[in-house]
């Protein structure tokens, strides 16, 4: 017997909903999130999340790009309640366990009129104590290469960054921040309040801390991670750099392409230290920096940050910041701001 024409539609209907929902019809496996613990899923990442190329063979900005005009305009809502807050450390000007490199400021003259002063890095601002900016095509290389596949003897050549340099950003960075507070994750804080040193902070760590602040990142992005690396040393005091910090895991890389981020950083040197990475696993830097033009802030105070993103239960605000004006710069001590 041959249905009726009006009943095959409304079976046709019913079918097609129940294949469109995923309550009603068969669950596709999802595929694994991708990881990064052998040196060839380590080769992999690099080539899979490449921003080589993507927005020209000459660029220098790398995923700042993301950056739209757009983009800084909505930005610029977010800093509604009038909070200001500094992200960067004070300069130190004495060394300490933990700080080999400081800077040595000299009074040069003072009289009636005033007073001048100078200031002299015993070393270099990279590493793991300073607030700083990277550049992108220079400070991280992968096999002898850095963003948009920059050579080190090119950098020699030049006596620097000959393109990709801190320069670039001379403009300065206006976007959107999303701090992710670690010391949130019950199997990651200590009771005390922070993230011990070693912790690494991996790409399931951060999706379940967009559940918990209620936060999404976006493209164009500065993804923030506070491990309460601050806190740590004001009551345990200061630590050899040996004794390590807590960082983001490798595998957070592919979050990161797959959001378009911006910009990382944290409040430490945003690599896991002392890292169990096997042989041939590289870093969380050269990753982002090298592989996908993604900047990279170092060594943040986001104390005061996570508080205020604690007390108005918002973690988002409004990221300024702007670095040195330095032909052919590696990168460069800076001041970053949040508006909240």
């Amino acid at each position: 017997m041959s249905a009726r024409p009006g009943a095959v539609i409304g079976s046709g209907i019913v079918l097609l909903i129940a294949a469109l929902d995923p309550a009603t019809s068969a669950q596709t496996p999802r595929e694994a999130p991708k990881t990064i613990a052998t040196e060839a899923e380590f080769r992999r990442a690099m080539k899979e999340l490449s921003n080589w190329g993507r927005w020209g063979e000459d660029d220098e900005l790398g995923a700042s790009n993301l950056i739209t005009p757009d983009k800084r305009r909505r930005a610029l809502a977010l800093g509604r309640e009038g909070v200001v807050i500094s992200l960067a450390r004070d300069v130190p000007q004495e060394t300490d366990a933990d700080v080999p490199v400081i800077v040595e400021r000299e009074l040069v003259n003072a009289g009636p009129t005033g007073a001048t002063d100078r200031y002299r890095y015993t070393g270099t601002y990279h590493g793991a104590i300073h607030t700083h900016l990277d550049a992108l095509n220079c400070h991280v290389l992968f096999e002898g290469q850095g963003y948009n596949g920059r050579s080190w003897e090119e950098i020699e050549r030049a006596g620097g960054c000959p393109r990709g340099h801190i320069n670039a950003l001379k403009d300065g960075i206006v976007t959107r921040a999303v701090l992710f507070d670690a010391t949130l994750l019950p199997n990651k804080a200590a009771p005390q309040g922070w993230v011990e040193p070693g912790t690494a902070i991996t790409r399931e760590d951060l999706l379940a801390l967009e559940r918990i602040e209620n936060v999404r990142l976006a493209p164009g992005d500065v993804m923030l991670l506070y491990t309460g690396r601050w806190k740590r040393r004001a009551a345990l005091g200061p630590s050899p750099e040996a004794t390590g910090f807590a960082g983001y895991h490798v595998d957070v890389a592919y979050l990161i392409g797959e959001r378009d981020v911006a910009f990382i950083g944290a409040d430490g040197p945003n690599e896991v230290v002392p890292g169990d990475r096997p042989k041939g696993v590289g870093s969380i830097h050269q990753l982002a920096s090298v592989a996908m033009g993604v900047g990279i802030f170092d060594n943040l105070d986001l104390e005061r940050a996570a508080a205020e993103a604690r007390r108005l239960k918002r973690y988002e605000f409004l990221f300024v910041s702007a670095p040195l004006r330095i032909e052919k710069g590696t990168g460069s001590p800076l001041n970053p701001i949040a508006v909240f």
